[in-house]
């Protein structure tokens, strides 16, 4: 879902208008001034051939609208909000209205560690799930507790389950999703090569049946994305599941939420 902002630079030049001449020399040109700093507020959007969320169709392989906006403060404070329509609930039937947009919420702390390029991020994550249940069926609102490390092009990230009822699972506190991922900039072409591997690991139980063995399960993806002029970038991309129970994630759908699956997209970021 899974999560895009823009960087802007300091232009500082300073050119000389002419060289020292026999009997004076010739006064500097001043420095130019340099560039307005980067707006601490930022904005996405996006238009997806489907939904993916952690290896899951979010959309039953119809297209999805997504965006979202961040507000960075200078200390490493952040907020953001960002949205997309869905289709898994009402598809389940888990809602008997709504249950066709999820609204995400977070905040946290981000930074370098000392002067290296190593990174932190740290901070909470609210799945909101407007709409109402069905009979006998579960709210999917989910807050998860998450703390990253990156390295240049490498993230590896850790979230949490603080609510029982984690995506509509009940009993399930404590559910974590492991996440490494590297996003390669291959050369100077313009593409960057997208790789991912999450595990996702249920606790607690509904029941007697353990939700470990029922929805646990390990994802991937494999994908290129070029960027284009004007902050827009195209791409492609293909996830899969390996585990992920078909009493979990077929029944009572319409399809295999959990299998293979390629994705297409073009986003702009503002």
């Amino acid at each position: 879902m899974l999560k895009k902002t823009l960087l802007c630079g300091l232009l500082l030049s300073s050119v000389a208008t002419g060289a020292f001449a026999q009997d004076a020399a010739a006064p500097a040109a001043p420095a130019a001034e340099a560039a307005p700093p980067a707006s601490p507020l930022t904005g996405n959007m996006g238009f997806f051939s489907q939904y993916v969320f952690r290896g899951l169709t979010q959309t039953n392989a119809k297209p999805a609208l997504q965006g979202g906006f961040d507000y960075a403060h200078p200390s490493g404070l952040y907020v953001g909000t960002w949205a997309s329509n869905i289709s898994w609930l009402s598809d389940s039937s888990s809602y008997s209205s709504g249950g066709s947009l999820e609204w995400d919420l977070y905040g946290g702390y981000r930074g370098n560690i000392g002067s290296s390029e190593l990174t932190y991020d740290a901070g909470l994550l609210q799945y909101y799930y407007p709409g109402s249940v069905a009979t006998g069926g579960v709210k999917a609102d989910t807050l998860e507790g998450y703390g990253a490390l990156g390295w240049k092009f490498i993230t590896a990230k850790y979230s949490y389950s603080m609510q029982n009822n984690t995506f509509g699972v009940t009993n399930s506190r404590g559910t974590s999703y492991f996440d490494l991922s590297a996003n390669v900039p291959l050369g100077e072409s313009g593409f960057t090569a997208n790789l991912h591997y999450g595990k996702q690991t249920y606790s607690g139980k509904t029941g007697t049946t353990s939700n470990s063995n029922l929805y646990s399960y390990s994802d991937y993806k494999i994908g290129l994305t070029y960027a284009l002029p004007k902050d827009f970038s195209v791409g492609a991309f293909y996830t899969g599941t390996t585990g992920a129970k078909t009493a979990g994630y077929t029944t009572p759908y319409p399809s295999n939420i959990a299998k293979g699956t390629g994705t297409v997209f073009v986003s702009k970021t503002f």
